[in-house]
């Protein structure tokens, strides 16, 4: 395992530890009323599912309780698994890791993906040495956060291309605020920076960059990132979830069925609406959720390349997770 992994691995470790004790008791499948506030993290800038979900009028009288942004995966099913929210989302290699750490935590709904417009490129300048994946020996990637889909896509992109586990290990993937990689990139403090939808596609109309490899040229298209609960809760709030799920599958397909410009219109007028202090300019650029999957359901496929991937890398042994188990869509009722 290498030291980034390892120690991100610890870090999913004291969550789960954590997790173990922890729980939002305010309801019980057996009786007593379900909890119909949900706390959650959202993006700067950006509109999530479930907050598309909401102003559609798809989750009844649920209410979202924003508690805060957030720019990592791990981090927010992190303050899922310890009860500091009450869902997350994050990379599914994030998630089987969490639970391979003990974290009593399950995926419910696909929320994020890679599809011919949603996808991650790895930029370089137009004048870099770096034309290859052996270039990337010593030279520094900038990413939204470790141990996650950006850190897992590389380290696929380098084993393809033939480098040892050694090689790898000195290539040096750094934490860049999505909106700061650019300006990274261009003022040389990295090499290579990760750019995906927004900020991907007006790096692209300033120019000047050129894509190292794309996470869409290297896998297809796939269902990256899935939101989970705490199975404490599921069993204590079955209707609630479902509604949630549920409404979030309406609003992925809402999103992948309205004309673009109706869907950039109402995101626009969501952001304005919260008024968080955060400009709406940039969802112009928006084009799809990346949901693989109708109504973002969960197959065996979504987990397996990610449980193959760690266990190859380290990370977990081998069994040590059944991807049966990191998933349900019985809460999905999207089309039923």
């Amino acid at each position: 395992m290498s030291p980034v992994s390892r120690r991100n691995f610890l870090i999913l470790t004291g969550a789960a530890a954590a997790a173990a004790g922890c729980g939002r008791a305010t309801a019980s499948a057996g009786g007593g009323s379900e909890t119909r506030t949900l706390r959650y993290q959202g993006s700067v800038g950006a509109v999530t599912p479930p907050e598309l979900a909401h102003d559609l009028g798809y989750l009844d009288d649920l209410k979202l309780d924003w508690v805060g942004n957030t720019i990592s995966g791990p981090q927010d099913i992190q303050s899922a698994a310890t009860g500091q929210t009450d869902f997350g989302g994050a990379f599914n290699g994030a998630v089987v890791k969490l639970v391979a750490a003990g974290a009593p935590v399950k995926a419910v709904i696909g929320y994020y993906g890679v599809d011919k417009y949603a996808y991650s490129g790895y930029y370089v300048l137009n004048n870099s040495a770096v034309h290859s994946a052996r270039d990337l020996i010593g030279k520094k990637i900038g990413m939204n956060t470790l141990g996650a889909h950006s850190e897992a896509l590389l380290d696929i992109y380098l084993q393809r291309k033939g480098l040892s586990a050694a090689e790898i290990g000195k290539v040096e993937p750094l934490v860049i605020p999505p909106v700061n990689t650019e300006q990274s990139l261009r003022q040389k403090q990295i090499e290579v920076g990760v750019l995906g939808g927004i900020l991907r596609d007006t790096a692209l109309a300033r120019g000047g960059i050129r894509p190292l490899f794309t996470d869409y040229q290297l896998l297809g298209a796939f269902t990256a990132g899935t939101y989970v609960f705490t199975e404490k809760f599921l069993q204590r709030n079955p209707t609630t979830v479902q509604t949630f799920v549920t409404g979030v599958a309406k609003a992925i397909e809402w999103s992948r069925k309205t004309p673009r410009d109706e869907v950039v219109d109402r995101f626009t007028q969501i952001v304005k609406k919260r008024k968080r202090d955060e400009s709406p300019d940039a969802l112009k650029y928006w084009r799809s959720y990346g949901v693989t999957n109708t109504g973002g359901r969960i197959t065996e496929k979504d987990f397996s390349l990610w449980t193959d991937w760690l266990t190859s890398h380290g990370d977990i042994k081998k069994g040590q997770v059944k991807v049966a188990d990191l998933y349900t869509n019985q809460f999905n009722k999207y089309g039923s």
